[in-house]
């Protein structure tokens, strides 16, 4: 028996439902998706607004933009250059591959859409997972930083196991469903960044506290 369903009941009663994730559009959905790599929300959001506000939050706009002028657009999120070589690689796929368009690229099927999404230059399983989830609407479950803290803290799973054995475990625990995925993940990062804390945690605090995996 998995301890796993009972974790997301007890963060879904603690915290509510997440709304996630932030994005007018599936497209601007997958646009943070690169973008939230190695930094924080805020900052993403910023570098969203700039586009948004130069009228280029496209494909086709970004496709036919100089990187140099991306990479000014997109400062705040950090690393700035390499994010738009990874933008303009995901952009370039996307325009080959279904003609700029997330509404083609959605009745792709799962898996190939995965595999070729970890073949675009700077995209890994997480950004990839994230894309396939929230800005697609497949059943496929994010792992992060925050996911390895709280089950290795609670003893589910060590932290070094790799990505793919922690997305096994959820896979297996839980019904396949989008919803309940994309819920999930939201309320793990939740309670990661308020109380399962890299430095610092509030243990005593935290709505799971005392929870813990029997391996008998």
């Amino acid at each position: 028996m998995t301890i796993l369903p009972e974790l997301y009941h007890k963060l879904y009663h603690a915290f509510g439902p997440q709304s996630w994730w932030p994005g007018d559009t599936p497209f601007e959905v997958a646009v943070g998706a690169i973008l939230t790599q190695n930094t924080n929300w805020g900052n993403v959001e910023k570098a969203i607004f700039n586009l948004k506000k130069q009228g280029v939050l496209s494909a086709k706009a970004i496709h036919e933009m100089p990187p140099d002028d991306l990479a000014l657009l997109i400062k705040p999120a950090g690393y700035f250059n390499i994010k738009a070589k990874r933008l303009k690689s995901f952009i370039d796929f996307l325009m080959n591959d279904f003609h700029g368009s997330m509404r083609r690229m959605k009745t792709g099927d799962m898996y190939s859409l995965r595999d070729k999404l970890l073949n675009v230059n700077g995209i890994g399983p997480e950004t990839a997972d994230s894309i396939l989830l929230y800005a697609l609407e497949k059943p496929v479950f994010v792992i992060d930083a925050y996911t390895k803290r709280v089950l290795s803290r609670h003893e589910i799973m060590e932290h070094d196991r790799p990505y793919e054995d922690f997305q096994k475990l959820f896979h297996s625990s839980l019904q396949t469903d989008v919803q309940l995925f994309n819920e999930y993940h939201a309320l793990i990062v939740k309670v990661g960044k308020t109380f399962c804390k890299r430095r610092g945690p509030l243990c005593e605090k935290c709505p799971l506290h005392g929870l813990q995996y029997s391996h008998g």
